[in-house]
C-alpha cells in the first residue's frame, strides 16, 4: 500500500514551496524519455518549473534549451546541481550512470526522481538507497504504472471483494518483437548494463503485481536467451545479445495465492500485456498492447462467477485526480505526470504515496532472486 506517513527531511523539499525547480540530467533535443514523457508531463504541471537541463555535448545541451526553452544548459551536471534554485533532480540517462549521477545528486541535497531501473544490480540500489537515507533526501524512482488510473481501480475493486479471495494471478507480456533494434537502444543487448527484459519489462510488470496482491514468498524462475544475434536497424550489423529474452518466473505470494509470469521479447508478434487476477467470487483481467505497462493505455476488464469478462470503465474521479494532466492521457507522459503531481502533494502534505528508491530495493531484490533461481535451478525463498 502507499506511504502515508512523513519521515524526516533534510533537502530543499523539507519546506514546502509553490513552485519546485527541476533540473534534468540527461536531454535529447530529438529523442528519449525525457523529452518524451518528463519535460511534457512537467509543462502540464503548475507548481513545477524545469529551470536547468544538461546534455553530453554542448551542442546537444544548446539544441535541447532551444527545443524546450530553458536557458540554464550545462554538459557538466555538477554545475546544474549547483543551482540553488534546482530542488528535483529527474535523472533520465542510461542505466550505467545512474548510480554516479545519483550520487551526485543526493550529495548535493537535492530530491531525486530516477529512472527505473535504479541500479544495474541490487548492489548499485542498495548503495544509492543508503546514500538517500543518509542525506536525508526525498526521492522517486520510474516505477510510474503504480500512478495510473486503472492500477488505483483495481485496487480499488480488490479491497471491495470483487473477486472474493485471490486464488492465484498469471501475468504473460511482450517486449519487443523480432530481431531488430535501434541504434540508441543496442546497449540493452549486453546484460552488463543492467537495462534488459529482466530489468525493464519484467521489472515494470512484476511491481504492478507486487503492489497490486503483495510481495513474494517464494519463487522459481527460469531464463533463456534463445535469439543472440540481433539486427541494428540504422547499419544492418548483427550484433551479439547476452541478455535473455525469454523469464518465466512462478512462484507463492505472502497471501498464499500462487502467481505466474511470463515475458518475453525478439519473437515475431504475441499478447502484449495481460494480467489475470483469479479469485474464489471473480477475475479481473487488465490488457494493455506492451509488457511496460507505465507506457501503454491500461484496459481494465472483470466479471464475477464464470462470466465472460467484459471491460469496466475507470471512474472518472480516478482519471481526472489531476485535472491539469487531462490532455497528456494515453500519452507516455501521463503516468508521469501523475507521479510528479503526487509527489508535490506529499511535499505539501509531509505523505510519501510515490515509489521511492526503498521500493527499489524491494523489486531489485526480486530480480536478484529470479536471477539466482535461474541460474541455479533451485527455489528462492524471498
Amino acid at each position: 500500500m502507499p506511504r502515508t506517513g512523513a519521515r524526516e527531511t533534510t533537502s530543499a523539499l523539507a519546506v514546502p514551496k509553490s513552485t519546485l525547480g527541476v533540473g534534468i540530467v540527461g536531454v535529447s533535443p530529438v529523442r528519449g524519455w525525457a523529452a518524451t514523457a518528463h519535460i511534457p508531463a512537467l509543462r502540464a504541471l503548475a507548481n513545477y518549473e524545469i529551470r536547468a537541463l544538461s546534455a553530453h555535448d554542448a551542442e546537444s545541451a544548446r539544441a535541447a534549451g532551444e527545443a524546450f526553452g530553458v536557458s540554464a544548459v550545462f554538459v557538466d551536471h555538477e554545475q546544474l546541481l549547483a543551482q540553488p534554485d534546482i530542488d528535483v533532480v529527474a535523472v533520465t540517462v542510461k542505466v550505467p550512470h545512474h548510480r554516479a549521477l545519483v550520487s551526485a545528486a543526493l550529495a548535493a541535497g537535492k530530491a531525486v526522481y530516477c529512472e527505473w531501473p535504479l541500479g544495474r544490480d541490487l548492489e548499485d540500489t542498495r548503495a544509492m538507497a543508503a546514500l538517500a537515507a543518509k542525506h536525508g533526501v526525498r526521492t522517486v524512482v520510474g516505477l510510474q504504472a503504480r500512478q495510473a488510473p486503472a492500477i488505483a481501480f483495481v485496487r480499488q475493486l480488490l479491497s471491495d471483494g470483487y473477486v472474493g479471495e485471490v486464488l492465484s494471478t498469471t501475468m504473460v507480456g511482450l517486449s519487443i518483437p523480432g530481431d531488430v533494434v535501434v541504434q540508441p537502444n543496442s546497449y540493452m543487448l549486453d546484460k552488463a548494463n543492467g537495462a534488459n527484459l529482466l530489468t525493464i519489462p519484467v521489472g515494470h510488470s512484476l511491481d504492478l503485481l507486487n503492489y497490486v496482491l503483495g510481495e513474494f514468498a517464494e519463487l522459481s524462475a527460469v531464463s533463456d536467451l534463445r535469439r543472440p544475434h540481433i539486427t541494428i536497424e540504422e547499419t544492418g550489423e548483427r550484433i551479439v545479445k547476452t541478455a535473455a529474452d525469454q523469464i518465466a518466473v512462478i512462484g507463492t505470494l505472502r497471501s498464499g495465492a500462487t502467481a505466474s509470469v511470463h515475458i518475453r521479447e525478439a519473437v515475431a508478434g504475441g499478447t502484449g500485456f495481460l494480467w489475470e487476477i483469479n479469485g474464489t467470487e471473480g477475475t479481473l483481467r487488465i490488457t494493455a498492447d506492451a509488457a511496460v505497462p507505465g507506457i501503454f493505455p491500461l484496459t481494465v476488464a472483470g466479471a464475477q462467477g464464470r462470466n465472460e469478462p467484459a471491460e469496466l470503465a475507470v471512474p472518472a474521479a480516478l482519471t481526472q485526480k489531476w485535472p491539469a494532466l487531462t490532455g497528456l492521457e494515453g500519452a507516455p507522459a501521463f503516468n508521469v505526470g501523475c507521479v510528479y503531481a503526487a509527489l508535490a502533494a506529499d511535499v505539501a502534505n509531509g505523505t510519501h504515496t510515490v515509489p521511492d528508491f526503498d521500493d527499489a530495493v524491494l523489486r531489485h531484490e526480486v530480480i536478484d532472486a529470479i536471477e539466482r533461481s535461474a541460474s541455479t535451478g533451485k527455489r528462492v525463498k524471498m
